[in-house]
């Protein structure tokens, strides 16, 4: 059976790699399967070179980010992304005005069966050459979410802190291990009984676009578009 992929994508400093970490080690507790998470290429990749990509070496870093998680698929049942091409992608497009990278990075993403989007409910922190400041936040998820829509591709946005931003994550994977054959129930089963009892969404909202309100979680009246509402 193919590798299952789970792209995270988000804003910097919204705890990408943490929940990343996270949630491999939850999904390989829970179901037996061969789990793994690949890093954010960037960051390796400033470290090495002391400074952040020019333009013209976007590409090479979105591509080489899609090769490792590909190589790792041929090798796992899971493998959780931290971060994928699109956002080099959007970075492009921001800091470069380059939209050039986005098709491949949107086709990769059809690839995945789901999307978490990280929420900007956690306070910004600086980390290594690749952040920029709060003020980019923003603009970063607004140019990810449209990003994605504009492909016709969904999204869940993973709010809380801690443990409870891992919760939101299982939650939004575990309908898609239902079909999948797994050494072990236990947790599993746990979290199937859990996503039974959570209520059905219907329609879209201009406000929400997770079970658990972001509109509300985050107090954002004017926040995008997107595809369900509590």
């Amino acid at each position: 059976m193919t590798a299952l992929l789970i792209a995270i994508v988000g804003a910097e400093s919204t705890g990408k790699s943490a929940l990343a970490q996270d949630l491999t080690l939850r999904l390989s507790e829970a179901t037996g399967l061969r789990c793994a998470w690949v890093p954010e290429l960037l960051r390796a990749w400033c470290d090495a070179t002391g400074r952040t990509p020019r333009a013209n070496e976007q590409s090479a870093i979105a591509a080489a980010q899609t090769a490792q998680i590909d190589a790792a698929a041929t090798l796992h049942d899971i493998v959780v992304c931290d971060t994928t091409a699109l956002m080099t992608a959007v970075y492009s497009q921001y800091l470069f005005n380059d939209g050039s990278l986005l098709v491949d990075a949107q086709a990769f993403h059809r690839r995945c069966a789901l999307t978490l989007l990280t929420a900007l409910d956690l306070p910004w922190m600086a980390d290594g050459l690749q952040r920029d400041g709060p003020q980019v936040r923003g603009p970063v998820d607004a140019l990810i979410r449209a990003a994605l829509l504009s492909a016709g591709l969904g999204w869940a946005v993973v709010a809380g802190a801690g443990a409870a931003r891992t919760e939101a994550a299982l939650n939004a994977v575990t309908p898609l291990l239902k079909v999948r054959s797994m050494p072990k129930r236990g947790l599993f089963t746990r979290l199937s009984d859990r996503q039974e009892a959570l209520p059905e969404w219907r329609w879209t909202c201009d406000n929400c676009d997770v079970p658990e309100c972001e509109h509300l979680a985050l107090q954002r009246p004017s926040a995008t578009l997107s595809q369900r509402q509590p």
